[in-house]
């Protein structure tokens, strides 16, 4: 995963905060990383899975 990515972190992150995580787009899958190890594991998440976290996170419900 030596490519240059356009890593994103939440706008809601500290300024300056290394406890976070970061998202980048890929050609057929979201990737999430740890900003305080970026050369660390990368999860990688399928566009169904990753719309699941999505609206999971915005309504706040359990499973």
């Amino acid at each position: 995963m030596s490519e240059s990515r356009a890593w994103r972190k939440s706008s809601f992150s500290d300024v300056g905060a290394a406890n976070c995580v970061e998202v980048a787009l890929h050609d057929t899958c979201v990737l999430v990383r740890d900003s305080l190890h970026p050369s660390g594991t990368v999860l990688h998440f399928g566009p169904a899975r990753w719309q699941e976290f999505v609206d999971h996170m915005a309504t706040g419900q359990p499973d």
